[in-house]
């Protein structure tokens, strides 16, 4: 068979695809396994072949030209393409596979979901390794450029590219001490409101809180602001303050700490707890595994329901 020399080479298409994701030379050599010098030789090389400059350096990184955005789409169909081949639907065995997966979670997820997850892989895929990466801000480009394989949370706002499925619903609750000296059976609006609490601004969902509180003109007196959940359990034990919290990491922390629980008294509108990934992902056999394990751990959590 003839070898059509037109055709660009598999690794130009990885290069592009990476070097449009990360915009910088040095980044894509070390996703791609390559040296800088040989990435400055591909991206000539592809600059004589299709007669276009492709990407040109700005202070703000490789920015790409109009012809590139043009190809972009062919670029990525085609690879997805090429993944769709060499990972079939039985490509992955979770029980012999060796791999990692990189997980972007919040404090909280790390706190509920994660053990149950670890646990799950420990019977289905006991030798895939996982590793937890705090999501944030730059959740999105390490989605985008590999460097994490599924993000597990509420993002509100994603661009596109990206493909996203609801795990579970998420309420408000109120940790407080159980001999809180107030607080009863009960805690009531006034009662919030008098009270003095612990603010996470990091916190999943905070923006609706704070969105929540001001609608209904509540100014809570925060005498305690921390980045993570983690600390909770120890400092409400000790002090009359309260945490308002998603529910399912408010159950967890009250289960193991012996703290009580109850609804929070402001309207506060719930949110769903998501996985999001990469379309460059979408078809990779081994993703699907994860995606749908994860699935089944989060439902599996619901089925089981802890009551307010």
């Amino acid at each position: 068979m003839q070898h059509d020399e037109s055709l660009p080479d598999v690794k130009y298409l990885r290069f592009l695809d990476t070097l449009y994701r990360t915009r910088r030379l040095s980044r894509t050599a070390e996703l791609l396994g390559q040296s800088a010098p040989t990435m400055s030789i591909w991206l000539a090389a592809l600059r004589e072949q299709l007669r276009d400059a492709l990407f040109v350096r700005t202070p703000g990184g490789m920015q790409p030209t109009p012809r590139t955005e043009s190809l972009m789409p062919l670029v990525r169909n085609a690879l997805d393409s090429l993944r769709g081949i060499v990972a079939g639907p039985g490509s992955f065995d979770p029980q012999t596979a060796e791999r990692q997966f990189r997980l972007c979670m919040t404090d909280g997820s790390m706190l509920t979901l994660l053990p149950r997850i670890l646990a799950h892989l420990r019977l289905q895929a006991p030798q895939v390794k996982l590793k937890a990466i705090k999501i944030n801000a730059r959740t999105p480009r390490l989605l985008e450029s590999g460097e994490a394989d599924l993000a597990l949370g509420f993002v509100p706002t994603l661009a596109t590219g990206f493909y996203q499925q609801a795990l579970f619903d998420q309420v408000w609750v109120c940790l407080v001490n159980p001999d809180h000296p107030v607080i009863g059976k009960r805690l009531d609006l006034e009662t919030y409101a008098q009270a003095r609490h612990i603010e996470i601004p990091g916190g999943t969902g905070h923006a609706m809180l704070a969105d929540a509180l001001a609608r209904h003109q509540i100014m809570r007196r925060v005498a305690l602001e921390i980045p993570v959940y983690l600390g909770i359990p120890a400092i409400i034990s000790s002090s009359d303050l309260i945490a308002t919290v998603p529910s399912l990491t408010g159950h967890t922390l009250a289960r193991r700490s012996g703290l009580s629980i109850h609804p929070c008294p402001v309207p506060v509108p719930p949110f769903t707890v998501m996985q999001y990934w990469h379309e460059r992902v979408h078809l990779d056999a081994g993703h699907r595994w994860l995606r749908q394990a994860v699935h089944e751990v989060c439902a599996d959590r619901t089925r089981t329901p802890v009551p307010v």
